[in-house]
């Protein structure tokens, strides 16, 4: 089922949203925030489950 505009741009704010918090922690210590990787992990399955959901809902093109 296709996502309608509104959807699609909202997994997309939350892709863009992922990819702010992931540079925020580039060069984050263990030390410094406990579980950094962990909390990477987590926000790397996030970006690929939404960005995998925008593909999947993608309206497929016809070729000419």
């Amino acid at each position: 089922m296709p996502l309608t505009k509104t959807e699609r741009a909202k997994i997309t704010d939350g892709v863009h949203s992922i990819q702010l918090a992931q540079a925020s922690l580039t060069d984050i210590k263990e030390t410094t925030v406990p579980e950094v990787e962990e909390i990477q992990d987590c926000l790397d399955g996030a970006d690929t489950s939404l960005r995998r959901a925008l593909r999947q809902a993608a309206p497929k093109k016809k070729l000419s």
